[in-house]
């Protein structure tokens, strides 16, 4: 077998090997939504992973780290101010407001 040929066997392994685990990882984490579990920890994982070869993954991990930060100033002023209602929170966060 020609090198070339071996380094895209390689290539192409490898990209099927991080799809797998990396959507197996995002799979469990959704399934802990749901089921007691740290879903919002493995999702990030998963996304991360699969980010290594792919576009789309590395947006969306993006989207999320996005999303934690805005989650993060939210509960920072809510403790700054001395409360706000939970649904503002979360339309503040989902950017419904």
């Amino acid at each position: 077998m020609p090198p070339t040929s071996l380094v895209k066997t390689y290539k192409a392994a490898r990209r099927v090997v991080i799809g797998v685990v990396g959507t197996s990882i995002v799979l469990i984490g959704i399934a802990l939504i749901v089921l007691p579990g740290p879903a919002f920890l493995l999702i990030p994982f998963g996304l991360a992973i699969l980010g290594i070869e792919f576009a789309w993954a590395r947006h969306w991990l993006r989207v999320v780290k996005r999303r934690a930060q805005d989650l993060k100033q939210s509960a920072e002023d809510i403790k700054r101010k001395g409360g706000r209602s939970v649904w503002r929170v979360i339309r503040s966060v989902l950017r419904l407001e």
